[in-house]
């Protein structure tokens, strides 16, 4: 099942002025979904630079949707409360 995840920053200038400990937190949150790619479980992911309303976005694949919480619950980002995430399922279509 294949799964879009929706993070939101602190602010919306977060990208531009993040203090060194949220600097710290986003490299920890970088390190944890590039991990998830190696391991197959993120696609795609990354931040979306859109004026007014800047947002993470990843693409998951997962057996099913309980896979999704803790996915969530352990990104680093979360845990320190600098930003929130939803899920909704995909119907992605995927290159053969």
């Amino acid at each position: 099942m294949h799964f879009m995840l929706w993070s939101k920053p602190p602010r919306t200038t977060f990208h531009h002025d993040m203090t060194a400990e949220e600097r710290d937190i986003m490299q920890q949150h970088i390190a944890y979904w590039t991990d998830k790619q190696k391991q197959g479980i993120a696609l795609v992911f990354g931040p979306v630079l859109k004026p007014n309303d800047p947002h993470g976005l990843a693409i998951i694949e997962v057996e099913n949707g309980d896979a999704i919480p803790p996915l969530i619950a352990e990104d680093p980002a979360v845990i320190a409360g600098i930003m929130t995430m939803e899920y909704y399922q995909m119907m992605a279509v995927l290159p053969k």
